[in-house]
């Protein structure tokens, strides 16, 4: 399975922060954003991943990952110079997907769990089946969020967005994972009402055809959705406290890269490099 990272959109809610600057590489507490989403991607053994962004950031990014060989992935940048529906990162992507299915996470969706790691190589799993999976969080305002409505054996019947009167608590959250007909899938959309390609039709077209099944994050997940002030500042708020009460550091592509075995002591020495003399010092007492 291939990964996809959305880096794109204006980022509006966040000005004058993003007027100039990308939205995923502002931090969050010790990290810039975009960490997050990549290394849940990693979690789950997904070592080949595109970043989208805009024209005026994707340098950026590439300055601060390159190859990705450090990392022991390989990664690869396409531009996306209007934000025209989430789905399009699959046209987009084509070349890049080939003949894989693809796992997409949203720039500024920020997951924390013991069991992540599980839950996305269950859903991997699931689509080397023939299923397409979406990643469901209970939440106490559904009317704020598309929403699956579920059958048996979790399948997702229906997908409601923002209904004002939901028949369920479980919000659709920016982790999807596909199998590769996804690309035909995005090719024959019709842009929605407001000129978007909507994920939110992709996920019909799995559901009529009884493909789409929903991965319920249980207790102890943590979903951060960081595309206002407050949720900027929450994000940050909980990277620090979880930090400060463990011996882990969210996030950090680093350790992740070592723990999954993508790279060796050596190469993770060499990285310390690029690291703050806190992080080093994480590094090295937990690992060298």
């Amino acid at each position: 399975m291939k990964g996809i990272i959305l880096a794109g959109g204006s980022g509006s809610r966040l000005y004058p922060l993003t007027k100039y600057v990308s939205k995923q590489l502002l931090p969050i507490y010790d990290k810039p954003m975009i960490y997050y989403p990549l290394s849940t991607l990693m979690l789950g053994g997904i070592r080949d991943i595109l970043i989208i962004s805009d024209s005026q950031n994707l340098e950026s990014y590439k300055k601060l990952f390159g190859t990705g060989e450090q990392f022991g992935i390989r990664l690869e940048y396409c531009v996306q110079e209007h934000p025209n529906g989430i789905a399009e990162a699959f046209i987009l992507g084509k070349d890049f997907i080939k003949g894989d299915s693809v796992a997409l996470i949203l720039g500024d969706n920020i997951f924390h769990g013991e069991n992540l790691q599980q839950l996305i190589t269950h859903s991997i799993s699931l689509v080397d089946l023939g299923k397409s999976v979406v990643i469901g969080h209970k939440v106490p305002d559904p009317e704020r969020y598309g929403v699956a409505v579920m059958g048996d054996n979790n399948q997702v019947i229906a997908i409601q967005e923002k209904p004002k009167n939901p028949n369920t608590d479980i919000a659709i959250v920016g982790l999807y994972f596909y199998t590769n007909n996804v690309v035909k899938i995005a090719q024959e959309l019709t842009p929605s009402d407001r000129g978007e390609l909507e994920i939110t039709d992709v996920n019909n077209v799995y559901i009529e055809k009884k493909k789409m099944e929903v991965n319920i994050m249980g207790e102890g997940f943590t979903w951060l959705d960081t595309g206002t002030f407050d949720s900027l500042h929450k994000a940050s708020t909980f990277v620090k406290l979880l930090q400060d009460s463990s011996n882990y550091r969210l996030g950090l592509i680093d350790e992740v890269a070592f723990v999954n075995n993508f790279i060796n002591k050596k190469q993770l020495e060499k990285n310390l490099l690029n690291l703050s003399h806190d992080f080093k010092d994480y590094i090295q007492r937990k690992y060298l």
